[in-house]
């Protein structure tokens, strides 16, 4: 497809480490599966991260060049690659300790760049989230942004500033996508619609917010109404990576439809129905619906929806 895309984000390692001392690791980090999901649905995907040169960097470099991720080359000099490690105990509840590292450095954009994908612990912990902020104000001039807050209290910190925070990316956005857990902690009391019509004010030409196996709430700027979607899961594994894999299909579906990735599409964003956004909005269904059915955050194909 025509487009050049730039995700921006976190990729880390998960060390998950079992009651019995026993342990596994995988490659995680939301706007790491958002990218691999993008490149497996046959977009041009660039990763800007934050990777060490060392085992575990290496092995998530691979990891996303084998799935069609171009890991840009500025973001693979961090001192160590970064670690979430979750202990279980033996009722199978988790304890998590990070070794989180993100000094992303400015991030230049190929020049056929026109649609920016960003979201989760990159856009809040500094000093690489100024460099996040940099990036989408300057694709803002040939194209178009999406975001995902993806929030994860215990290392973004103080739910207040991490609001104001949100609400400043929001305003920089043309589609954001919050789970119903992300709107409980950053609004509480409050439903998904009057959390959506707030960011359609702050500029958003569209919002959505998941709702676990209820599927998925939506609303556009031009209507005050709001759509739902049930979800298409025909079984459920696990729900690792369902979010992103759902993130990663609407975007392909609206930079299909021509509402995302170039310089008129925001307007045009602004400017469409529920209807115009629905046959992007499925595409995200179908995705996350293939990711539930497989074990981990699992990508699907074009041809697997």
């Amino acid at each position: 497809m025509g487009n050049r895309l730039l995700v921006i984000g976190e990729a880390l390692v998960d060390v998950v480490t079992d009651s019995d001392g026993s342990s596994t690791e995988h490659i995680g980090g939301s706007p790491a599966n958002v990218a691999v999901g993008l490149a497996r649905l046959d977009h041009t995907v660039d990763f800007a991260t934050w990777l060490g040169d060392d085992d575990r960097g290496r092995r998530i470099a691979r990891h996303l060049e084998r799935h069609g991720v171009r890991v840009l080359p500025e973001g693979l000099r961090a001192e160590r690659t970064s670690v979430a490690i979750a202990t279980l105990d033996q009722s199978g509840a988790a304890s998590y300790d990070f070794d989180l590292h993100w000094e992303l450095p400015e991030v230049t954009l190929a020049p056929s760049t026109t649609h920016v994908h960003t979201g989760s612990i990159a856009t809040v912990l500094q000093p690489g989230a100024q460099s996040v902020t940099t990036a989408l104000r300057a694709v803002r001039e040939v194209g178009t942004v999406s975001y995902d807050p993806n929030i994860r209290p215990s290392i973004m910190g103080d739910l207040g500033a991490v609001r104001e925070r949100v609400e400043e990316l929001v305003g920089l956005s043309d589609v954001v996508k919050a789970s119903e857990d992300d709107l409980e902690l950053l609004y509480p009391g409050e439903s998904a619609e009057q959390v959506m019509a707030r960011w359609v004010t702050l500029g958003a030409g569209l919002t959505l917010v998941t709702l676990g196996a209820d599927g998925v709430v939506y609303r556009v700027a031009s209507d005050e109404q709001t759509l739902s979607e049930p979800a298409r899961a025909e079984r459920v594994v696990d729900t690792v990576g369902a979010g992103d894999s759902f993130m990663a299909g609407l975007v392909s579906g609206l930079l299909v439809a021509g509402l995302l990735g170039d310089p008129g599409a925001r307007e045009r964003l602004r400017g469409a129905t529920l209807e115009d956004v629905r046959p992007a909005v499925d595409r995200g269904l179908a995705t996350s619906g293939v990711t539930v059915g497989k074990a981990g955050a699992y990508a699907p194909s074009l041809d697997e929806l």
